[in-house]
């Protein structure tokens, strides 16, 4: 499932017709590189791509004033079907992807409690900034906010505070962890 047409296709149904600028506008008012694998920046290569595979179309083109002339687009018939299907895969799909610090934890029989306790403190304090800035934003509402924003945002910030949870309690048994390491290390 491709997060980046899903929200091409999913914008130009529900808000009509825009070019690339409103699109990237509209994935960084809604937050969208924070909840999703969207990035605004991927989106102009998209909107060709799209474009060439007939999910989309050129309805007009705009110039004003000195600035570049910019494509409207819209969605087609065969958009609409793909969104239905991409909807579809993404509301079906459920699973979590692993996580490499679960390898890594895994594979640190080597590392003594210091240093081990400061990657699990280093990456407490950037969840910890992450669920700051979630904080942040949910506190602020955004144009067109709508109750499905409202529970995505929710759902990544609980996301968040699970992992926190998690890491506090990798934190709490590193003396465990470590010694358990340190026995089966031995001959």
């Amino acid at each position: 499932m491709n997060p980046t047409r899903l929200f091409v296709l999913g914008a130009l149904a529900r808000r009509g017709p825009m070019y690339g600028h409103q699109l990237r506008r509209d994935a960084r008012m809604d937050r969208a590189d924070m909840w999703s694998d969207v990035r605004p920046g991927s989106l102009y290569g998209a909107l060709h791509r799209m474009a060439a595979e007939g999910l989309i179309e050129p309805v007009r083109t705009e110039q004003s004033g000195n600035l570049p002339a910019r494509t409207v687009y819209a969605i087609t018939a065969e958009g609409q079907r793909e969104l239905r299907t991409l909807r579809a895969e993404a509301l079906g799909e459920v699973g979590l992807r692993p996580d490499p610090v679960d390898l890594a934890l895994a594979m640190s029989s080597d590392l003594d409690d210091d240093t081990l306790r400061g990657f699990v403190e280093d990456r407490i304090r950037v969840l910890a900034a992450q669920a700051a800035q979630f904080d942040h934003h949910r506190d602020r509402a955004w144009p067109d906010q709508t109750v499905a924003d409202d529970l995505v945002m929710e759902h990544a910030r609980l996301r968040i505070e699970a992992e926190l949870a998690w890491h506090h309690l990798v934190l709490d048994r590193i003396g465990k962890l470590t010694a358990d390491s340190q026995y089966r290390a031995a001959p």
